[in-house]
């Protein structure tokens, strides 16, 4: 019996192929195409973003750290130059610790607003799926008993996906840009917490998009604890040298507690985006539609 040539593999299963340089643009586009088809089976409308540092930790594991640091230098005759930046460093890990607390809260009350809208469903949280910062947002909309997204991305150091992320809406990128894609796609509202390289890059585009109107809806930039941006960013040097005009200022506001920021995002979401019978029937306060 005269045997058959196997079959090769099709294309689209052939890994060899799918993991070379010649099916980047099909790896790009399936990091579009596999979160849309997940978002839409989720039936989530739009999000609320929140980025921030993932080295700023929940306040206990931070005073524990400089009580270790602490009894170092207690016991210490002659202390080391490296143990006193340690002691520099434990203190302003503590001092940081608020933003991880006030995250948590604010996601909190977020998510406990926007699961009035269970269909479609409206301003869920997102982060960017790992520590710090990313998982006191995500923890806060679970402690709400809500689901929040995680865009996590593969780095050459180990970035996990933090324990609060709802299971299903669990992502993991390897192209940074498809990832800010994500972010900004669905966007109605972006807290930006402090940060760093990371934070800078994301903040910088999400204005730099809004600024060129690259990004047309109306968006809530909020940029959380002035203490910090002010001190990191002066947009009034870059205002007065002519770099921005004063009316980019517009762009974002600044916020310093958990119920004030909230408090600004209710109101912007819905005047913006929710119907008159919406914002009447579940809020109480009228509101206009703009898409």
């Amino acid at each position: 019996m005269k045997r058959h040539t196997p079959k090769p593999p099709k294309a689209y299963k052939d890994m060899e192929f799918l993991n070379s340089p010649d099916a980047r643009i099909v790896r790009m586009i399936s990091e579009f195409l596999e979160p849309q088809r997940r978002f839409q089976k989720a039936r989530i409308k739009d999000t609320i973003v929140m980025f921030g540092s993932a080295r700023i930790r929940p306040r206990p594991l931070t005073l524990e750290k400089l009580r270790e640091v602490e009894s170092a230098l207690r016991k210490s005759k002659r202390p080391t130059k490296q143990l006193l930046l340690s002691l520099r460093d434990a203190e302003i890990q503590v001092q940081m610790s608020r933003y991880y607390d006030d995250a948590v809260e604010l996601s909190r009350l977020l998510t406990s607003w926007s699961k009035k809208f269970s269909t479609p469903r409206r301003f869920v949280v997102c982060t960017g799926g790992g520590p710090g910062i990313m998982e006191a947002a995500n923890k806060g909309a679970a402690l709400a008993k809500g689901e929040s997204i995680g865009l996590n991305i593969s780095l050459p150091f180990e970035q996990y996906a933090n324990d609060y992320v709802t299971k299903d809406l669990n992502f993991d990128f390897h192209y940074f840009f498809m990832r800010k894609l994500w972010f900004v796609y669905l966007a109605k509202a972006l807290i930006i917490f402090p940060g760093g390289f990371g934070t800078l890059d994301e903040l910088m585009e999400v204005l730099t998009l809004l600024q060129t109107k690259k990004v047309k809806k109306p968006v809530a930039v909020v940029m959380y604890g002035p203490e910090y941006w002010k001190k990191v960013i002066d947009f009034d040097e870059l205002v007065s040298h002519g770099m921005i005009t004063r009316d980019d200022l517009r762009l974002f506001r600044f916020m310093e507690t958990p119920e004030e920021a909230f408090k600004y995002l209710k109101t912007f979401l819905s005047a913006t985006y929710l119907t008159k019978d919406e914002t009447t029937s579940r809020q109480g306060i009228e509101g206009v539609e703009r898409t």
